[in-house]
């Protein structure tokens, strides 16, 4: 290789901004994952002293990710997490009501257990609700790194923009999408490959709503397609697999694809 390219790279790296690394913004989030379900553990036994220090671990440690990013240098980010982690008992009543829908809407769900240490659709939502949690107090990156280490491991990719109601349920949930602007309300059944999407990604459309609007008890089935800001699915929706929406359907609609598939049988 020439030395004009070892010198681009040179140059290229003296003006990145600094940023903990995306294995550094993981463990934190799964450690504190690890500490509020402690199922996640293998025989976890601690004191209530145990736990309060562990949770001011977990504090320092969010203190020290937003000390070293660059974006985050001249905030107040002792207040910032201050406030972030007195939000913690709401984040996990939601992420609670996330179980509950699954143990009641999976019929292979056996137990709470089970869905909190095996279930990726669970992991996933957990990981966006704590990644929400930050984008709203304006942390910046380190959300999107979260929501998108969570999509490495599991395929589901929720933006952590997006707003998300209580009590959600992503079955599978490989291949599921859902946008940045994307709002979804109560007891919303998700399948894998659903596409909650924009009818566009041209740039000047930023800071505009993109995305659809789910309303409550809403399901979706795999492989469906919703796009557009201004499409809004009707609360007690069906939304049948495969199906392609760019426009709004009213509440208690059924929406289903008609398949064409023939089986011919021959006489043996």
């Amino acid at each position: 290789m020439s030395e004009e390219f070892y010198l681009h790279i040179f140059n290229k790296q003296r003006g990145i901004e600094a940023v903990p690394s995306n294995a550094e913004v993981a463990e934190w989030a799964l450690g504190l994952l690890d500490l509020i379900y402690p199922e996640r553990l293998t025989s976890p036994d601690y004191s209530i002293n145990e736990i309060k220090r562990s949770f001011a671990r977990q504090q320092n440690a969010l203190i020290s990710l937003l000390n070293a990013t660059k974006a985050c240098e001249n905030s107040d980010n002792e207040k910032i997490v201050a406030g972030i982690f007195e939000q913690l008992p709401e984040m996990y009543r939601k992420m609670n009501t996330d179980i509950n829908a699954i143990l009641q809407g999976d019929p292979a769900a056996k137990s709470e257990f089970e869905i909190i240490r095996s279930y990726p659709g669970f992991l996933a939502i957990a990981l966006y609700r704590i990644a929400h949690a930050l984008l709203e107090a304006n942390v910046p990156i380190i959300p999107r790194i979260l929501t998108e280490y969570a999509h490495s491991i599991t395929g589901i990719d929720i933006h952590p923009a997006a707003k998300i109601g209580e009590y959600l349920y992503i079955d599978h949930g490989t291949g599921l999408v859902i946008g940045e602007t994307t709002v979804i309300g109560n007891h919303v059944k998700l399948y894998q490959g659903v596409t909650l999407g924009a009818l566009s990604v041209e740039k000047y459309m930023a800071n505009t709503k993109r995305h659809p609007t789910i309303e409550d008890h809403v399901i979706i089935y795999s492989g469906a397609t919703i796009l557009g800001g201004e499409t809004i699915i009707g609360q007690n929706c069906i939304i049948g697999g495969n199906v392609w929406l760019t426009k709004s359907v009213p509440a208690g609609s059924t929406v289903y694809h008609q398949s064409a598939v023939k089986v011919e049988t021959k006489n043996l």
